[in-house]
């Protein structure tokens, strides 16, 4: 398939420019403000708190999303050129690095209105593989984290790929993460669950997809493959969400029992 070949720069006036990867966020957020008006309806949520806790998770995942990519994975190069660090509109933003940002404004978030941790998290979790979605989105139009050589019909030339096609792993991701993901948990939150028992089942399902599309997704060029020529940085960081995840669902029930 031919790779659509999209301006990275979704509007232009003078010298102010407004990039597609940074609309997508935007997207994001709002499709997840949508979302949490129909479940704070169902939960006994203002439509403020709502809004509070979006506006903490947003620079909880801005802010963790880039230190996290330049601690996991640009480390050596963000030293030299610390600057990078706030050009998030070239891209380069670490989900796990987000994951933690965002857990930093549950607490914040917990400690403001008393509400626990964990009804907080089972809350917001249905909403968050929408973000995830458009967000995929972006790296496929910044033409960036394409996948391995294939013959498969779909595979694509990326233009900073090389000439030779490759899975639009972008896209697996926007799929898995985004709407699969997104299908699971807000079925799965229709009704009444032990606490955390959504949020283990969202680290869990997020674990597991990542580390499916990691083997046909190209590992960052800096660090390669880490371990037996398959283990990625990605793979690695995903191991604990599918633990931490399991273990969240299986004490759940257990205590609800």
């Amino acid at each position: 398939m031919v790779y659509p070949i999209i301006d990275p720069v979704a509007v232009s006036i003078g010298p102010l420019q407004v990039h597609w990867y940074g609309l997508m966020y935007l997207f994001g957020f709002a499709g997840a403000w949508w979302l949490g008006r129909i479940r704070a309806s169902q939960s006994g949520w203002t439509s403020e708190q709502v809004e509070d806790l979006l506006f903490y998770g947003a620079l909880g995942v801005i802010v963790g999303g880039r230190l996290g990519y330049a601690l996991f994975y640009d480390l050596p190069n963000n030293l030299d050129h610390p600057l990078n660090i706030l050009k998030v509109w070239q891209g380069g933003m670490s989900f796990h690095g987000g994951l933690l940002g965002v857990l930093t404004a549950f607490w914040w978030f917990s400690r403001k209105t008393g509400k626990s941790f964990f009804a907080i998290s089972d809350f917001i979790a249905p909403m968050v593989p929408i973000g995830l979605f458009f967000g995929r989105l972006g790296n496929f139009i910044n033409g960036e984290l394409w996948g391995k050589v294939s013959d498969v019909s779909w595979a694509m030339v990326f233009p900073a790929g090389g000439p030779l096609p490759r899975h639009p792993s972008q896209l697996y991701e926007a799929g898995l993460e985004g709407l699969v993901l997104f299908t699971i948990l807000w079925w799965y939150s229709s009704t009444s669950k032990p606490l955390g028992a959504i949020s283990g089942l969202f680290l869990l399902g997020y674990g597991v997809f990542r580390f499916m599309v990691e083997f046909v997704r190209i590992p960052d060029q800096q660090y390669g493959y880490l371990a037996l020529d398959w283990l990625t940085m990605g793979q690695l960081l995903s191991l604990p969400m599918i633990i931490v995840g399991l273990f969240f669902m299986v004490y759940a029930y257990r205590k609800d029992s």
